[in-house]
Formats: structure tokens, C-alpha cells, sequence
């Protein structure tokens, strides 16, 4: 029996940096062994049309995260932001390395301005990552199954994937602690913000599924690039078997994604056995 934990309690507070900054891995982007690929396998990661967006946004990210970690008052908490923005910063860095290593071409970086809101530039990164993460370990589960990908490109992406789970795991414990030490008559407010910022990222990835932002949140879509054969029923299905899988080796007493699962369970209901993308 999991003992209960009083979430925004020093001990939640504690657990969920502790579990951060323990299941750390350090390596080096630049020093990784690429796989030299030939023909089909060459042009199957090439011509995927999502390396310029992943680029962007994970150069973005790592700098809102680092940001926050430079206004975060507990040295705790602090800690473990800081780590996530060097983790952010690393995930940038080994995609520039794929993309250097495998010649692919970009189109020009976007350069967002930086939100003078802190928190609010912080939440969309972390309701955005919980989103699109969630779609690609489904993604990734298909390109591993499928062969899509070649197994040494796989075993190099594997431990990025798990460093994602535990971004979103950090970030939920994240937004109910810091809701919890708000005075009460704040917390209803923080509430309609991070509501307002999931509504917003919502509607963005509606807009993907129907075919309103070409090259936007590509994990709404990109099972389309990678096999034709799975139907968006059982994309969803593998996208909660994943997300399923990659928490539960973490302690059961950590807050758990709800929000992008729920959705998914509310999309099982809806989508007939036999559709196709």
C-alpha cells in the first residue's frame, strides 16, 4: 500500500525534485554514434518534414525552462529547473547533431520573443511538452515496431524518450505544488491560467488534426509519415499503452498526467473500430 503524500507539503516538494535529479543520465550529445545509413533508411529519416520544428522548439523550451530556474526563490526546486533547462538544452543539441550528421535541410529557425511572463511562458512549455510527448511514445513505439527506424537510431532516442516522461512527471507535481502554496484566493486564478493555456493547446492540436496548421505539433499526425497501416484508433491505444508504461516505474505516490490520457479515452469512445488515417 502506497502511503498517502499531502500534495505542496515540503515531503511532495522534496520527492518530486529528489526523483528528478536522482534519475539524471549524463551523456553527450556531440559524441553520439550515429548510424551511417544508406538508401531507403537514409531517405526515411531525411525527408520527415518535422526536424525544423523539433529544433525550434526544443531551443525555445530550454530557454523558458532556464529562465524559470533563474526566478525560482527555493533552492530545491530551483535544483531540478535547472537541471530540466541543461536536459532541454541537451535535446536541442542532439538534434542539431542528427541534423548536422545526416545532412538534413532546415528551414530558417523561428525566433520567438522571449514572454516577459515567466510562469506563463513556463506552463505553456510544460502543457505543450505534456501534450506532445504524449503522441510521441506513441510514435516512437511505431517506428520502433515497424522498423522505421534502424535499431541503433532507436537505442540512442530510447533514454531522450524517457527524459521526456520525466519532464512531464516534474512539471504536473510542479503546477499542483505551486498551486497548493499560492494563498487560496490566488489559486482559483492560477486555475483559469493553466486552463487557459491547456484550451489554447487544445485548439492547436485540433487545428493539426484537421489539417489547419501544416507542420505544427506534428505528433498529432505523424503516425500518418511512418505507417499508413495504423488507424488513429489504435494510435491511441498505443499512445496510452506507452504513457502507461514509461510512469510506472516511477514512485506511484507522484501526481500522474491526466488531461492528454483523458483525451485519448474520450477519443476511444468516438472512433470506430475500422478507421483509417
Amino acid at each position: 500500500m502506497v502511503a498517502a503524500l499531502r500534495v505542496g507539503s515540503a515531503e511532495h516538494r522534496d520527492l518530486f525534485c529528489r526523483f528528478f535529479v536522482e534519475s539524471h543520465l549524463r551523456f553527450d550529445p556531440e559524441a553520439m554514434p550515429w548510424p551511417q545509413l544508406e538508401g531507403s533508411a537514409r531517405d526515411r529519416l531525411t525527408t520527415l518534414p518535422f526536424w525544423g520544428e523539433a529544433v525550434s522548439t526544443e531551443h525555445v523550451t530550454a530557454r523558458t525552462v532556464q529562465r524559470a530556474a533563474e526566478r525560482e526563490p527555493d533552492p530545491v526546486v530551483r535544483e531540478a529547473l535547472a537541471l530540466q533547462g541543461e536536459e532541454e538544452g541537451r535535446h536541442s543539441r542532439l538534434l542539431s547533431a542528427l541534423v548536422h550528421f545526416y545532412d538534413i535541410r532546415l528551414p530558417p529557425l523561428k525566433e520567438e520573443p522571449e514572454d516577459g511572463d515567466v510562469e506563463r511562458a513556463f506552463l505553456h512549455a510544460g502543457f505543450g511538452e505534456c501534450f506532445d510527448s504524449f503522441f510521441a511514445f506513441g510514435l516512437f513505439r511505431i517506428a520502433r515496431d515497424s522498423g522505421f527506424f534502424s535499431r541503433e537510431l532507436i537505442d540512442i532516442f530510447e533514454p531522450i524518450m524517457q527524459e521526456e516522461a520525466r519532464h512531464i512527471l516534474f512539471f504536473v507535481n510542479w503546477v499542483a505544488y505551486r498551486r497548493a502554496q499560492l494563498p487560496w484566493w490566488h489559486r482559483p486564478l492560477f486555475r483559469l491560467r493553466c486552463a487557459w493555456v491547456m484550451a489554447r493547446q487544445v485548439w492547436s492540436r485540433i487545428k493539426t488534426a484537421r489539417g489547419m496548421n501544416e507542420g505544427e505539433n506534428f505528433t498529432m499526425k505523424g503516425h500518418e509519415e511512418i505507417d499508413a497501416d495504423v488507424t488513429p484508433r489504435r494510435f491511441m491505444e498505443l499512445c496510452l499503452e506507452e504513457n502507461e508504461r514509461r510512469f510506472d516505474r516511477y514512485d506511484r505516490r507522484l501526481l500522474r498526467p491526466r488531461f492528454a490520457p483523458g483525451i485519448a479515452r474520450l477519443a476511444l469512445r468516438i472512433l470506430p473500430r475500422g478507421a483509417r488515417a
